[in-house]
């Protein structure tokens, strides 16, 4: 039946199915049948099919509309598969469902396992109508709820099938997949597959990333469902709020929802607000101050709830990047303030890394080690220059000097910076502000280089105190890496490894006689070494959810974005 998708039809047969087709939807098509009683078994197939097309017609000219509670949401797509099929049921044959339509009602139901919406996917109608189907005898013969629950059960198919290959998160300049857009004789391919092999998982697990990580992140979602008892919606507190009594009235019901307080809207005095900050701080392992502060309402908005979408949102971040990783390949992430080296899929070390502040935010990128520099300068950014040495540098002309920087002309010539009439620049200004090689650089002594348009790299500092702290987004934007010893090593092992000739290779031994006698001198990485630099809060670790703090806001902008409105039934 289904494998008309696979074999074009003659150029005379199209032609006439979309002629019927458009004279069909140029008419106004009647509202489909509530109701379709068939007596005779033989016969419901053919009553289903009528229903099918009269019901598709009807979607195509009233935005996928079936009846006043059902929506389809691909219906163009649905539309297509079932004039290919000739309006035919897939899931059903006579009063019976197949059992790939159980699978499918199945999988939507524990949907949420892949960090996915049953309700995106007609959950309670698939499953109410299942049951009418398998149980009611009356409903058995009711062609006309056969065809509604085939509409359905292909519209959740194709959404199901999209949202596990390309994810529900926009597409931008990062994303390294070649096919942004699926297209039509992709979901029909997959339909079939899935009716040919009779095996749903497997062709669904076929759409999903094969990237460990990702399967470790389903793995630890699994068990963090396990672990829930149920999802509680809270009220979300906003902080900072400039209206005092919106946050209040906000963080009273909260305390509310949460048992701490015995009425949402009651009027509570000082000493109870105090006590009941202090009760919930407690609780929570935070320090107790009494107050309302950022880490107390990070805490409440912390719900298992937010966690779910969390998750959700760093899955479908998976889905963002290329079907086949590389080889070997550095991956930093930046919430959780690591790097990792990755060999065939097996990490060869990790390293503590700093990364930007957020209002100095490390870009997501993905590039090429091509070189490192032992020694280096640093040319301070355009955006560093605007942010904080203009400022500096009108305060006090010895800005400069004091931190080790060198004014320079477009001749390369240095300027004294007490020459320059600094007040008339306001959004940049006509020289380099360079800081020379040395202990003191804020790059430390040796930089890895990788062509980016943000001017940022991974590098040695000068502050090397700082992988002490837990929380280590402090930098202008560059990552500092810890372990850039052991890197630079690896880079050069790797160099070595892959070299056809020994004419201009570099070693390390070389690498090490430079940095003992401070040097700075140019080293190519022949084999030019790919990084990641992505934005993943939370990551499966030992069968568990590791969640880490959303420095930059991405998640809580995300989840509002493409979730706010959206229902684990």
């Amino acid at each position: 039946m289904i494998k008309r998708f696979l074999f074009p039809l003659p150029t005379v047969v199209l032609w006439t199915i979309l002629v019927m087709a458009v004279s069909c939807q140029d008419a106004q098509s009647p509202d489909p049948k509530d109701k379709d009683i068939v007596d005779k078994p033989e016969q419901i197939d053919l009553r289903k099919s009528r229903n099918i097309q009269e019901a598709i017609g009807f979607a195509m000219q009233n935005n996928g509309k079936v009846n006043d509670t059902l929506r389809l949401r691909v219906d163009t797509l649905v539309n297509l598969v079932y004039q290919n099929n000739q309006y035919k049921p897939l899931w059903s044959k006579e009063e019976k469902f197949l059992e790939l339509a159980d699978s499918l009602v199945k999988f939507v139901e524990n949907c949420k396992e892949y960090g996915l919406f049953p309700t995106d996917y007609h959950n309670k109608a698939l499953h109410n109508s299942a049951e009418l189907l398998k149980t009611d005898s009356a409903s058995m013969k009711d062609a006309a709820l056969w065809s509604r629950t085939d509409l359905l059960l292909t519209d959740a198919f194709i959404l199901l099938s999209k949202h596990l290959k390309q994810g529900r998160l926009k597409y931008d300049s990062v994303t390294l997949r070649k096919d942004t857009v699926l297209t039509d004789s992709f979901y029909l391919a997959v339909l079939n597959n899935a009716i040919e092999t009779k095996n749903l998982k497997a062709v669904f697990r076929g759409l999903e990333p094969k990237i460990r990580a990702y399967d470790s992140l389903k793995a630890g979602l699994k068990f963090f469902l396990d672990s829930v008892q149920g999802f509680k919606r809270y009220t979300r507190v906003i902080y900072p709020n400039k209206d005092s009594a919106a946050l209040y009235q906000q963080l009273q019901k909260r305390f509310f929802e949460a048992d701490l307080l015995a009425s949402p809207t009651d009027p509570v005095d000082t000493a109870q607000w105090r006590a009941t900050f202090s009760q919930y701080q407690k609780s929570k392992g935070l320090k107790v101050t009494g107050k309302v502060n950022e880490n107390t309402v990070l805490s409440l908005n912390n719900t298992e709830w937010e966690k779910f979408k969390r998750i959700a949102v760093n899955l479908d971040r998976y889905k963002l990047l290329p079907d086949s990783m590389p080889e070997k390949y550095l991956w930093v992430n930046i919430p959780s303030y690591l790097m990792r080296v990755i060999d065939n899929d097996t990490v060869v070390f990790v390293s503590r890394v700093v990364v930007g502040k957020p209002n100095t935010r490390t870009p997501l990128l993905t590039s090429r080690i091509t070189d490192m520099i032992t020694y280096p300068q640093w040319t301070i950014p355009t955006s560093i220059i605007v942010k904080e040495v203009l400022p500096g540098v009108k305060r006090n002309p010895a800005y400069l000097s004091k931190r080790g920087y060198s004014l320079v002309n477009d001749k390369g010539e240095e300027v004294d910076p007490s020459t320059v009439d600094w007040s008339k620049y306001t959004k940049g200004i006509p020289y380099k502000v360079v800081q020379g090689s040395g202990d003191a650089n804020a790059l430390g002594i040796l930089k890895f280089n990788f062509n980016n348009k943000y001017s940022v790299y991974l590098h040695d500092t000068n502050q090397r105190y700082l992988f002490k702290n837990s929380s280590r987004s402090l930098s202008h934007g560059c990552v500092r890496v810890q372990e850039w010893q052991k890197l630079a090593h690896y880079l050069i092992k790797n160099d070595s490894v892959n070299r056809k000739s020994t004419a201009g290779f570099i070693g390390s031994d070389s690498l090490n006689a430079w940095l003992s006698r401070k040097e700075k001198h140019y080293m190519p990485v022949r084999s030019a070494m790919p990084v990641f630099i992505r934005y993943f809060s939370c990551e499966g670790q030992g069968g568990k959810v590791k969640f880490y703090e959303d420095i930059y806001g991405e998640d809580r902008i995300l989840a509002e974005r493409y979730f706010a409105d959206k229902s684990i039934q």
